[in-house]
């Protein structure tokens, strides 16, 4: 008999291919699947083009962005030993896309496919790094949020300016669909420049994984187990960084993932720290597949944004989980 972590990973698993079959024949065009992986990427029918041009790398890229969220998510609150931690707290979110604004500003996305990602990812970096620096040397996890948070502060700041000075409405418009996240007319460039990055952080992090199993215990503990130093936090640092930032590079800022995600899985896998990092990329690459079949699935005159989408999702769980500590207060 499977034990329970074992077990919720095997059923994500099993619900992760089903739903990306889902979002493969979910569209406005009905599309005949069988005959479409039939004819291969080469073809030049509507139903290949459909389904390997557009729909494939797209709901590829969904899982890669909503596994690397997750498992972001998971290893920031492993860290900070802090529930309500997600990767935005460290500025990762806003280098980014304070990145991808300045070259929305300038008008300069145009040059080039792999610029805005390219940049925003290095982006994210510099964030990063200017937190490190502002923690300094031995930094406790009150430090790295305190850093964190003056650093996010600035940059949101910054991104306002951006808005405020806008060269046009265009332009204007164009920075605030692309905070609000989307996977559309997202295609194979996107999905191989993000590749590379997210796997470097998920390596990153699963190296950490008993680094942050003994911080569960304190910071104490972990230093006599022998996990002392900047090694280990440094090592989740980037790898939160590296995934989480070519995630928010490719597809925009979406909220609610790195943060709800854990919360769910956690009582699921024994509030182990090693184990949630996997279970969370697993469920919330099929949390953000599920919605973006939502988006794809939504009738209207503009599509609809995934970044809402996550945020209606993760709204009335946190209603429901404040109504719920409640009740056991009561109890």
């Amino acid at each position: 008999m499977l034990k329970p972590g074992k077990f919720v990973l095997a059923m994500l698993f099993a619900a992760l291919p089903l739903a990306l079959i889902a979002a493969l024949v979910s569209g406005p065009v009905p599309v005949d699947l069988g005959a479409a992986l039939s004819q291969g990427w080469h073809s030049d029918s509507s139903d290949a083009v459909i389904l390997w041009q557009l729909r494939l790398p797209r709901a590829l890229l969904a899982i890669l962005v909503g596994a690397a969220l997750g498992m972001g998510g998971a290893a920031m609150q492993g860290m900070l030993r802090n529930p309500l931690a997600e990767p935005a707290l460290l500025g990762v979110s806003s280098g980014a896309a304070l990145a991808a604004i300045l070259l929305l500003y300038y008008g300069l996305a145009w040059l080039s496919g792999w610029l805005l990602p390219a940049l925003a990812i290095f982006g994210a970096f510099c964030a990063v790094a200017c937190v490190w620096m502002l923690a300094g040397r031995g930094a406790s996890a009150s430090r790295l949020v305190l850093a964190g948070v003056a650093i996010n502060a600035f940059l949101s700041a910054l991104m306002a300016l951006a808005l405020n000075y806008a060269p046009s409405m265009f332009a204007m418009q164009e920075i605030v669909f692309w905070l609000l996240g989307s996977l559309a007319n997202r295609g194979w460039d996107q999905l191989l420049l993000a590749v590379p990055f997210i796997l470097f952080g998920g390596v990153l992090l699963y190296c950490a994984r008993n680094y942050l199993r003994a911080l569960s215990l304190g910071e104490d503990s972990a230093a006599s187990l022998g996990f002392r130093g900047r090694r280990y936090p440094l090592m989740v640092l980037l790898g939160i960084a590296s995934a989480v930032g070519a995630a928010v590079a490719v597809a925009g800022t979406i909220g609610f993932v790195g943060l709800v995600v854990p919360h769910l899985m956690r009582p699921l896998v024994k509030q182990d720290p090693g184990r949630l990092l996997w279970s969370s990329a697993l469920a919330g690459a099929l949390l953000l597949l599920l919605a973006d079949i939502l988006v794809i699935n939504f009738v209207g005159a503009q599509e609809l944004r995934i970044g809402a989408v996550t945020a209606f999702i993760g709204a009335p769980f946190f209603f429901w989980l404040i109504v719920s500590a409640r009740r056991g207060q009561q109890l």
